[in-house]
């Protein structure tokens, strides 16, 4: 999920408040499937069914930094076919300070990715209107949700007594 030991930067100051700097934000990678264009294009009664997978990861840089990965794959599609897929990845590098160690993997996984999803969730529907849909607007996404979850998957432990 993340490496943040390389390059976790300077210990916290006493009574400093921690602190994320967005330094960069890029399309690592971008791809949009039509599959059945035009015919799929055509209106329909059906409402698609959206599957959604997220997914975010981090490492720490040798400068210091921190490089903040967020995937996001939709695939939509009626019962007669597939309509599209959409896959990005979508990247940020960040300077964080004033955060412990021990707090530094929640701030990689779930602020930094909150910074960059309205960036991504722009893209995601510019594409899908480029592709003859209407814009696919994502929901909101819980990345604190999300990350308790993957945490789960890891150590099934979590959250029970």
């Amino acid at each position: 999920m993340t490496d943040t030991d390389a390059g976790a930067g300077a210990p916290p100051v006493p009574g400093a408040e921690p602190g994320i700097r967005i330094l960069a934000q890029f399309i690592r990678d971008l791809s949009f499937e039509n599959p059945r264009a035009p015919e799929a294009l055509r209106p329909s009664q059906d409402q698609p069914q959206i599957d959604l997978q997220v997914e975010m990861n981090a490492r720490g840089r040798e400068d210091g930094l921190f490089e903040v990965d967020l995937k996001l794959s939709a695939r939509a599609g009626r019962p007669d076919g597939a309509l599209f897929h959409v896959e990005l990845l979508y990247g940020g590098v960040f300077q964080i300070t004033g955060v412990p160690a021990e707090e530094m993997e929640p701030v990689l996984l779930i602020e930094c990715p909150r910074y960059m999803f309205p960036f991504a969730r722009r893209i995601i529907a510019e594409v899908t209107a480029e592709g003859g849909f209407p814009p696919f607007l994502l929901d909101p996404i819980d990345f604190a949700g999300v990350y308790a979850a993957r945490k789960a998957q890891q150590d099934p432990t979590v959250g029970h007594a």
